[in-house]
């Protein structure tokens, strides 16, 4: 075990692990990045192939996203101007790897983790 890693047992805020946990943390950046996995698009394009998100919430993840190395933007100079959202190799990596792992744990998993998520809940409503 490296120094590094002694440091995140210590300081679980700097912790690499947790930095990765957080790209699942908030709920449409994984959906951009699936949106984003067969190629560059346009905001509004992005946005119509989502569906259901909100433009600040849209506007919120590329943010995030662009911030954390995952995807790229490339900006042209034509009239009208126009902007293209993609995935960087960091982003591509990340759709392959831990969510294309994510996707296949929930298939066989899936059913579950709602039934339990579903009897917690029922547990947990007051009766009457």
């Amino acid at each position: 075990m490296s120094e590094r890693d002694d440091h995140c047992y210590e300081q679980v805020a700097d912790c690499r692990l947790r930095a990765a946990t957080d790209l699942f943390a908030h709920t449409w950046d994984p959906v951009v990045l699936a949106a984003l996995h067969p190629g560059p698009r346009r905001r509004r394009e992005l946005r119509a192939s989502i569906g259901g998100i909100s433009d600040k919430a849209l506007t919120e993840a590329l943010h995030r996203l662009l911030d954390n190395g995952l995807i790229s933007r490339q900006a042209y100079a034509e009239a009208p101007p126009r902007v293209e959202y993609g995935l960087t190799g960091l982003g591509q990596s990340f759709a392959d790897g831990p969510m294309r792992a994510l996707g296949r744990w929930i298939a066989e998993h899936g059913d579950e983790l709602l039934d339990a998520q579903e009897s917690a809940a029922r547990t947990l409503r007051p009766h009457g």
